[in-house]
């Protein structure tokens, strides 16, 4: 009997991803699922705030709007089947604005809603509780709640399209249980198979980003085709847990062990215990096997019982920001848009502590094009046009309004050169806090056709699966000659919460000696000292041997997270390309086979 293959295509990797991803993978895909990832954890607070404006909002509109409301019927022809997180906060409203449109349509599609994971009502028992940050150990702020979800697990998106659904909408649930939930109905996988639901997981992970995994954010950017046509991803899916990455035929992009890779570890901390709600997974020994153009086999998942907690995301009211860009031209910019900084901060807290405001509670200055972002490691020299990001936060809104009027005077008060503002705006700051909430303390409930049910994630263990301590690999001879990392490894970097990872994948086996003897976790964090004010952060190192590849987690290092950060690259994806250019020692005869990057 030939084997079922379930085709997943990828249709989208944030709340407004592009708008030409499922007409792409409808016309070329040979699609059994679509699945739409609409939640980071930036998302929570950005829908919690539109729903405080419109109680009956706080779900991805783009989903209505742009993703599948305009590709319905085609959607109903081909008989796809439809998985999204776009429920956000509201998961029954858009239910709801899905049916009328799917009535106005004249269509016959089944919409189920999975939710239960919103825990707002339950945030003053847990802070009298005593909850603490999961990172942090920090307890919850005393301040308004914006959000409160737990990550709900596949089993109830399985069960919803064992009843039938053609369409589920989400709350907050594990972004690769998108994936993994049509898998379990499929194959009919439980919830004790647990090699199978690390492989579903890892599908889902691979596919719920997007052309991240079909070469987009690449290292190797100039060999991928045709960015203004990349190809979304779509994962061929196998009953033991194998799976094909590829994209439609004809579309742009580039599908390589590679890019597979980097996706791979994209967000990752330890690759031998990824955990989600349904499994703890072991992608260490993953294998990666290029099967044709634009065609990566993956395999070797493992699973391990799953915990007996749910991760929480809560986001909180955190005050004011004023964010303003001034282009400065001339002879010496960065220095003259330094100054312009502190004397634009100097100015605005005399009028705050004038009118008896208060200082603002943090500041920041960037000076775009002048590489601060790289510390130590920026290139001498600087640009005659810069960009310089101006950042102040303040409890009050009027203090941040305050600056956001204030700096203007700049354009005629300060720098030569400097010109009309590129952009401010004045927003409110949303605190991330992340934490554990016992599977007992809730229920998720599965909505169809007017009727609802609970249902109820695996309980799992709490005491983690043991791991043998593994040997430390013997150190190679010294090298003789110094290249840049980027010539012996592929790089992607992506945050979670306070902290980021940064994926090294040796481009070859033989490389990794050379790449771990120069990356030690002290060295790593000395690298990105500049990062974290109270001295160099502490650095994680894990192996990845399936792929030849190391995982460097780097804590602490994103102030509050990707909603709070004032720094330029909050979520975190320009911290690989500052390690590119990393020494490492090799052999003469190594570095003269190398390939100039």
């Amino acid at each position: 009997m030939q084997d079922k293959v379930i085709r997943i295509g990828g249709g989208s990797a944030f709340l407004v991803d592009s708008a030409l991803a499922v007409p792409q993978l409808l016309r070329g895909g040979r699609l059994d699922y679509l699945i739409f990832d609409y939640l980071a954890e930036a998302s929570m607070g950005l829908l919690g705030r539109y729903q405080a404006m419109d109680p009956k909002g706080g779900y991805g509109t783009d989903f209505l709007t742009v993703h599948v409301g305009p590709h319905l019927a085609e959607i109903a022809r081909q008989g796809v089947k439809v998985i999204a997180n776009a429920g956000g906060l509201n998961p029954s409203g858009l239910v709801a604005a899905l049916e009328t449109m799917i009535r106005e349509q004249g269509l016959a599609l089944r919409v189920a809603c999975v939710d239960g994971d919103d825990v707002r009502s339950q945030v003053e028992a847990l802070r009298s509780a005593g909850i603490r940050d999961m990172f942090t150990g920090a307890s919850l702020p005393q301040k308004p709640i914006i959000s409160a979800n737990a990550y709900l697990g596949a089993f109830p998106i399985a069960a919803a399209l064992g009843l039938g659904a053609d369409i589920v909408v989400t709350g907050r649930v594990v972004d690769s249980a998108l994936a993994l939930g049509p898998l379990i109905h499929e194959f009919g996988w439980a919830a004790g198979d647990y090699d199978r639901l690390a492989a579903g997981t890892l599908a889902g992970h691979l596919l719920e980003c997007g052309a991240q995994v079909t070469g987009g954010t690449f290292t190797d950017w100039r060999e991928v085709p045709r960015w203004e046509d990349i190809g979304f991803p779509i994962g061929e899916c196998h009953a033991d847990g194998s799976l094909v990455i590829t994209k439609p035929e004809g579309s742009g992009g580039l599908v390589s062990v590679g890019t597979v890779a980097e996706q791979l570890l994209y967000e990752v901390s330890d690759p031998a215990d990824y955990i989600v709600t349904d499994v703890r997974c072991d992608f260490s020994g993953v294998k990666l096997v290029q099967a044709g153009a634009d065609r990566v086999r993956v395999s070797g998942a493992r699973g391990n019982a799953p915990t007996d907690s749910y991760k929480l995301c809560i986001t909180y009211d955190d005050g004011w920001r004023a964010i303003a860009y001034q282009p400065l031209i001339g002879e010496e910019a960065t220095a003259k848009a330094e100054r312009q900084a502190a004397a634009l901060f100097a100015r605005a807290g005399a009028l705050l502590r004038a009118r008896g405001l208060g200082d603002f509670t943090a500041t920041s200055a960037v000076v775009i094009g002048a590489e601060r972002s790289f510390g130590a490691h920026a290139q001498p020299g600087g640009g005659r046009e810069v960009i310089l990001k101006l950042v102040a936060d303040h409890p009050q809104k009027l203090g941040a309004d305050l600056f956001a009027r204030e700096q203007w005077m700049a354009v005629s008060g300060m720098s030569p050169g400097t010109s009309i503002n590129l952009a401010t705006q004045v927003s409110p700051v949303t605190g991330l806090f992340l934490c554990l909430l016992a599977k007992r303390a809730l229920n998720p409930r599965l909505t169809l056709g007017g009727h609802a049910r609970e249902l109820a994630d695996a309980p799992g263990v709490a005491a983690p699966p043991a791991r043998p301590a593994a040997a430390p690999p013997a150190a190679p001879p010294a090298g003789a000659v110094t290249v840049e990392l980027v010539r012996l490894a592929f790089v992607r970097s992506g945050d979670k919460g306070r902290l980021f990872n940064v994926a090294v994948i040796a481009r070859r086996p033989e490389y990794l000696p050379w790449l771990r003897a120069a990356l030690d976790p002290a060295v790593v964090g000395e690298w990105y000292r500049h990062l974290r004010p109270a001295g160099p952060p502490r650095v994680d190192r894990y192996e990845v041997p399936g792929f030849h590849a190391l995982n460097l987690v780097v804590h602490d290092a994103l102030e509050g997270g990707i909603n709070a950060s004032t720094q330029l690259d909050p979520a975190a994806k320009g911290m690989g390309q500052m390690l590119l250019r990393l020494p490492v020692r090799v052999p003469a005869e190594l570095a003269a086979q190398l390939a100039p990057r």
